[in-house]
């Protein structure tokens, strides 16, 4: 991952308990770092499959309070006979600005919602954690899921950006390693600092970048919409899993249909050589794109499932 920009000045963690954002504590801030994405992209053209885009690029991410608790009615008695009082949801907003480091400009924007949810009775559900984003292109996500704390560092697992099918009857991801569909990606050349292997798998990069790092503690942020094929651990089964869900404008439905995504963030507490700490984010996540693309006989489509991985690591200031 290339260097943070010099302006950069890390921040040390909270020393708050008991916090009601929870396992989202310590996101309230601004966070500020590099990034890599590669995707699968529809060309309007029927003697060229797709093509592939990768960009190495620059990250802010802004965290604030939602100003107070946000009551949530409950409907009590319930089916379940268990009583249900109300709960109370607090959160933070987000804003996500990147931009190319490469000369290109603007590549994204969104803005957002995380939320800690406590413990229900109705549904029986143990406490979770939820991101809602808006995007420009016209979509917007609602991905439920979980935290967990763990003492160290991360565990980071290949993300995979090699086009795929679903097995019909298990869910399970089969990859299309045909030389049409992976010889692109074998063959693109990666924008400056990274290297060849991160465009078929983008987590080296997270890797690296924490390579001889003390990571003392790490928050981990796991959320699913649609989860399909088991991607960051999510459930494999014959048809999209049932957390969250994204909606699109019709023209991102009808030629590139965004309909699943899976992410993980880590909130890491680093420590220094001379016992200080900094706080370090991290991410890896995966949304699914559907659009289809002629066979091997040029006629037929074949419907590919295309990752988008994006990558990232982060400095609060």
């Amino acid at each position: 991952m290339p260097t943070l920009q010099k302006f950069v000045r890390a921040s040390a963690p909270s020393a708050a308990k008991d916090d009601p954002l929870g396992p989202l504590a310590e996101l309230p801030g601004t966070w500020a770092g590099r990034g890599f994405n590669v995707m699968g992209l529809p060309v309007a053209d029927p003697n060229i499959k797709f093509r592939v885009k990768l960009n190495a690029y620059q990250e802010t991410l802004t965290f604030s309070d939602i100003g107070a608790q946000v009551p949530n009615r409950a409907n009590d008695p319930n089916p379940l006979g268990k009583f249900q009082p109300d709960i109370n949801l607090f959160g933070v907003h987000y804003l996500q600005m990147i931009d190319d480091l490469n000369g290109e400009g603007p590549l994204h924007l969104e803005t957002g919602i995380w939320l800690n949810v406590p413990a229900t009775t109705n549904p029986v559900s143990e406490p979770t954690v939820a991101r809602l984003a808006s995007i420009p292109h016209g979509d917007s996500v609602l991905a439920p899921g979980r935290a967990i704390v763990v003492q160290g560092g991360p565990q980071i697992e290949i993300a995979d950006s090699t086009p795929f099918t679903l097995n019909p009857t298990t869910g399970a991801r089969i990859n299309d390693t045909s030389d049409p569909y992976l010889a692109p990606y074998k063959n693109a050349v990666p924008p400056p600092g990274i290297p060849a292997e991160a465009v078929l798998t983008p987590n080296v990069l997270l890797k690296a970048a924490i390579a001889g790092q003390n990571i003392k503690k790490t928050v981990v942020l796991i959320v699913n919409a649609s989860p399909v094929g088991g991607i960051n651990g999510s459930p494999v089964t014959p048809q999209p899993g049932a957390d969250g869900g994204i909606v699109n404008i019709p023209f991102v439905v009808q030629n590139a249909n965004a309909n699943s995504m899976s992410a993980i963030f880590w909130i890491e507490w680093v420590e220094n050589a001379d016992g200080g700490h900094f706080l370090q984010l991290q991410y890896t996540q995966t949304v699914i794109l559907d659009f289809p693309v002629p066979g091997a006989d040029g006629k037929t489509m074949v419907n590919i499932k295309w990752p988008h991985v994006s990558v990232a690591t982060l400095i609060k200031r």
